[in-house]
């Protein structure tokens, strides 16, 4: 069985992370999106409300698991059989993090591999850290989410 992960903080998800995994279910039995929680960093929303999130969001995808973890990507992965992570890129910035990373995670776990998959050029743009600032800033976040996702802000 093909087992991928997609990792992330997802806080919130965006229309861009729900067509990167949209677009990478056929490759694989199933993904489970893992929410990477970090007891360091001051998240805009629980990790609750972003498994519920992305639960809504992916209701109707039989091959979708949502999970929490906190710690290290390759120690998830281990725990949850993945031997993919999939990874979204929208730039050179982003491939280049991206990157040095996954050599990283190659490293730590040679049985995993990391698959990049391009952003849909009108997604590009399209970040958690924006669209948590116009959420702060009371902007209309509308065409950045998945209409799931407004039920929960």
């Amino acid at each position: 069985m093909k087992i991928a992960l997609f990792p992330g903080s997802f806080d919130p998800l965006t229309i861009a992370h729900a067509d990167i995994l949209k677009r990478a279910l056929p490759l694989f039995d199933k993904v489970i999106v893992g929410i990477g929680l970090n007891s360091s960093k001051q998240s805009f929303l629980s990790g609750d409300v972003r498994m519920e999130i992305v639960k809504a969001v992916f209701a109707n995808y039989h091959n979708v698991e949502v999970q929490s973890y906190e710690g290290l990507t390759v120690d998830f992965c281990k725990k949850i059989h993945a031997t993919y992570m999939i990874r979204g890129i929208r730039s050179v910035a982003d491939f280049e993090y991206e990157r040095a990373i996954a050599q990283i995670n190659q490293t730590m776990m040679p049985t995993a591999e990391t698959i990049f998959i391009l952003s849909k050029p009108e997604y590009s743009a399209i970040s958690s850290t924006i669209v948590r600032d116009i959420l702060r800033n009371h902007g209309d976040v509308t065409p950045f989410l998945p209409k799931e996702a407004l039920f929960f802000l």
